[in-house]
């Protein structure tokens, strides 16, 4: 499912993380050592991002985005529902609002995948 991330031209890998900086899922091309020690990175730059509220204005601001440039490329992590993150990078000239809306996309569809339908109670007492 991460791989509809990379459709927009120039998006180069994507991995779902945990808030406590577990890999949850990565794209095809990501090796998992790499991914496994990018995750955790992602889970300290959210940590740090949401901190910085009262820069920005406010302590009681909510945490949309973060967005990291390189020489080479961008990186991008958003959150993907409670408890998760979805970074995804980029080459420099990447379309930054095509590659936001399909992870915005892909977020909703991750919630519907990654969702539980409550139990139901089957009367069977054990």
């Amino acid at each position: 499912m991460l791989e509809s991330a990379l459709e927009v031209p120039g998006a180069r890998h994507a991995i779902l993380v945990s808030a406590d900086g577990l890999l949850m899922a990565r794209s095809q091309e990501v090796k998992k050592d790499e991914a496994d020690t990018v995750a955790a990175a992602m889970s300290g730059i959210q940590s740090l991002s949401r901190t910085m509220a009262g820069f920005c204005g406010g302590s009681h601001m909510t945490w949309r985005q973060t967005l990291v440039e390189f020489d080479g490329g961008w990186v991008f992590l958003i959150s993907a529902g409670e408890g998760a993150y979805l970074a995804v990078s980029s080459a420099p000239d990447v379309d930054m609002a095509d590659i936001t809306f399909r992870m915005q996309q892909l977020v909703g569809q991750l919630g519907k995948a990654l969702s539980t339908p409550p139990r139901e109670n089957t009367g069977i007492q054990a």
